[in-house]
């Protein structure tokens, strides 16, 4: 099959198409032959070796893939050859065919488009988790969206929705418009000030942050929150880890959680997937649900053949990409 490689730690530019075999099939295993694997700014960290965790090498990146079924395991509970689904994966996703746990492949509900599932894997449950799990975020309350026109800030914006809350959503100009069709009640620009707008727009702060950017927004972020807020940090695609002043969280009665859905699929150290698989299907099946609703719309950016994949990374480099950049075997 034809599969992009990292045979060493390197940048994600310099790694290569080739021809290898396909995964060996394993107990509880599902085969798929993937129609679209997401690209995600983390690849580039995973591939240079800087992740939390590193693939044994040589590897096939990509951790959100979907697909059709081809066959599986003859002890794995999976839905039959032929069903389209979407899955999570540890690696191996940017091939023509991957090898998924069968507590990690989901059935896509008929009538519904295979490519943007793609978001299902990991976007749309990082969000969910942030604000079902960590902010429990109810009807009414403001959230602010930093980050919004990305994968997991899109999703977020429309989980918020789906939830019954108002959302501030910031995102660079040319992506308002994206961002107001899926439901946005206030949209900033990121490349202003936003503290006083948020304040204004909300009547004194907001319930919960969801910040997938950190970098010099996070401070900013803070003063945002209404007494006995929740700033969730999800990720730093802003560029820099920050620092959190303790007074200020005591001052204001705020909070600072984080949430990695990697813990919940396996990724963590430990690897607890069998002990979270059903909380993790639990919130599949409810954003399922809300898709079916038309609650969410997953936002395909742009698709790419395996051999452009320095162009697809591109996109989601320099933040050109509004919803998820795909790789389609």
């Amino acid at each position: 099959m034809r599969a992009i490689v990292c045979e060493s730690w390197r940048d994600f530019d310099a790694l290569e198409l080739k021809d290898i075999a396909p995964p060996a099939m394993r107990p509880r295993g599902v085969r798929i032959r993937v129609e679209g694997a997401g690209v995600s700014f983390a690849t580039q960290l995973v591939v240079a070796g800087k992740y939390q965790r590193r693939p044994p090498l040589p590897f096939v990146p990509g951790t959100e893939v979907v697909g059709t079924v081809i066959e599986a395991a003859s002890d794995a509970e999976a839905p039959p050859p032929g069903t389209r689904v979407f899955a999570v994966l540890d690696w191996g996703g940017y091939a023509e065919e991957a090898v998924a746990d069968d507590i990690h492949v989901v059935p896509i509900p008929d009538g519904l488009p295979l490519e943007p599932a793609v978001a299902f894997p990991i976007s749309y449950p990082t969000a969910g988790s942030a604000l079902l799990w960590r902010a429990r975020v109810a009807p009414g309350e403001w959230v602010l969206v930093q980050g919004a026109a990305g994968g997991v800030g899109l999703a977020g914006v429309e989980i918020a929705k789906a939830m019954g809350a108002r959302v501030v959503a910031r995102a660079g100009a040319a992506k308002h418009e994206v961002l107001r069709a899926r439901g946005a009640d206030v949209v900033l620009d990121s490349a202003l000030p936003f503290r006083d707008a948020v304040v204004a727009a909300t009547g004194g702060g907001v319930a919960c942050v969801l910040d997938t950017i950190g970098g010099p927004s996070f401070d900013e972020s803070l003063r945002c929150l209404a007494d006995g807020g929740t700033l969730v940090v999800i990720g730093f695609a802003g560029g820099g880890i920050p620092t959190v002043a303790a007074n200020l969280l005591l001052l204001k009665n705020i909070a600072v959680a984080g949430v990695n859905w990697g813990t919940y699929v396996g990724w963590s150290p430990g690897d607890r997937r069998a002990l979270h698989a059903p909380r993790a299907r639990a919130l599949w099946v409810q954003l399922m649900a809300w898709w079916q609703a038309g609650a969410l719309r997953p936002e395909v950016h742009a698709t790419f053949p395996l051999a452009q994949f320095r162009e697809a990374m591109a996109e989601v480099r320099e933040r050109r990409s509004a919803g998820r950049v795909i790789l389609a075997p």
